[in-house]
């Protein structure tokens, strides 16, 4: 499970993304860079494996100590990238034939490293075969793409056939199944929702007041579920204050995250190996317009941010994700 949103624009124009990472603990996450001028090559056979070369820098996170499995990411060029899960039947990966085929991991590398704008994401899409691999989970893990820029946003979504469909997200909201159409029908279920306290009305002479703050947005849904949390990024984004430039709209974007945070052990289910948890296993933001990419782990929930334009992309590599679990000690 996992959340991504698009704040509205800063009144300076200032575009921030932010994204949440929800899976069961485990999986080795690391920082990492990629060179603008990285040579890439799919992970599958060479017969298969699509290669490219970068010309963008890419500051994200990556898995299993793959530098080049970026599963989330910021580029040099103010495109940023989230993969999302997507089980249920809806993500059906292609075949592997032919010599333009890249497996799941790859994807974002791929388009964040050759890519500067949404439109050059569907020319790039277009040309390249999506399949699934196992990159160490025991499985092939069901997955889409969420791509930003400061123009918009769209999902990248696998039907039949292991057909890449390139979907306009208007709202900027995604998190998992089902497909992003049936979301944003669903969202017409929450019409009349509102941040604004209603006024008491009168009833045979009695004055009935809303007991409280919020009832605006009594209806709102507040399960884990993915369509539950989609109306919840689409409401928070929609009614929250604009922000006044780049540094509150990324404070704006941390708040609406801590929302979306799976305290351990309220989401489980049994599997073949035993009872099993999601957690958030980190989070990120990233600001389009000023080349900023922002993390916090789930030991450590101080934001930590990575400036792209004094970042060396000379070379690829990996850093650990803070695990500081203390608290800062305070005097009063």
């Amino acid at each position: 499970m996992c959340t991504n949103f698009t704040c509205r624009p800063a009144q300076d124009g200032t575009v921030v993304v932010g994204r949440s990472m929800e899976f069961p603990p485990g999986v080795p996450w690391n920082l990492a860079v990629v060179p603008a001028d990285h040579a890439g090559t799919a992970t599958l056979d060479a017969a298969h494996a699509l290669t490219w070369t970068a010309t963008h820098g890419i500051v994200g996170v990556s898995a299993f100590g793959r530098t080049e499995w970026i599963l989330d990411g910021l580029n040099t060029a103010g495109l940023s990238g989230h993969t999302l899960y997507m089980d249920g039947g809806f993500c059906l990966y292609a075949d592997i034939a032919g010599s333009h085929c890249l497996s799941e991991v790859d994807v974002l590398t791929y388009l964040l490293g050759t890519c500067a704008t949404l439109a050059e994401v569907r020319q790039a899409i277009a040309d390249v075969a999506i399949c699934g691999v196992d990159p160490g989970l025991g499985f092939v893990p069901p997955v889409h793409y969420l791509l930003h820029d400061a123009t918009g946003s769209l999902a990248i979504e696998l039907h039949e056939g292991g057909e890449a469909r390139v979907v306009d997200n208007p709202w900027g909201a995604g998190t998992n199944s089902p497909y992003l159409d049936w979301h944003l029908v669903n969202v017409r279920n929450y019409v009349g929702l509102t941040g604004t306290n209603p006024d008491a009305v009168r009833v045979d002479g009695v004055d009935i007041a809303p007991l409280g703050q919020g009832q605006g947005l009594k209806a709102l849904p507040g399960s884990y579920t993915p369509p539950d949390r989609f109306v919840r990024a689409a409401v928070f984004t929609q009614l929250a204050n604009q922000a006044a430039d780049g540094a509150e709209a990324e404070q704006l974007a941390a708040h609406i995250l801590n929302t979306f945070d799976i305290v351990p052990g309220v989401v489980r289910e049994h599997t073949p190996a035993g009872a099993s948890y999601e957690q958030t296993d980190w989070a990120t933001i990233s600001n389009l317009t000023q080349g900023r990419y922002a993390y916090r782990s789930f030991e450590d929930q101080r934001w930590y941010v990575i400036d792209l334009h004094a970042t060396d992309f000379s070379s690829a590599r990996t850093a650990a994700l803070s695990t500081a679990t203390a608290f800062t000690p305070a005097t009063i």
